[in-house]
């Protein structure tokens, strides 16, 4: 057996008994989150936004896009008179 397949053996002996393990220690973040919330518990948190939140965010997105589009289209035609006038 090389060195190689022992090692991957040793670590799916290792995985296994952590994994089998009656009590899991948790996470630094989840105990610092933890006693955070202790002392000051976080308020709820709506799982969808307000309606209204979207709905003017979704204007906004169409009225940016327009006059994106707006000001591309007025390049284009002041391209097009500046190259139109000039002579030649």
């Amino acid at each position: 057996m090389s060195q190689h397949e022992q090692d991957d053996q040793e670590r799916e002996f290792d995985l296994a008994w952590a994994d089998g393990a009656e009590h899991k220690e948790p996470s630094a973040r989840a105990r610092m989150l933890a006693a955070r919330w202790k002392e000051n518990p976080p308020g709820p948190v709506p799982f969808r936004p307000d309606p209204e939140y979207v709905s003017s965010r979704h204007r906004s997105s169409w009225i940016s896009t327009a006059l994106v589009l707006g000001c591309v289209a007025a390049v284009i035609l002041l391209l097009g008179y500046v190259n139109f006038r000039a002579p030649y």
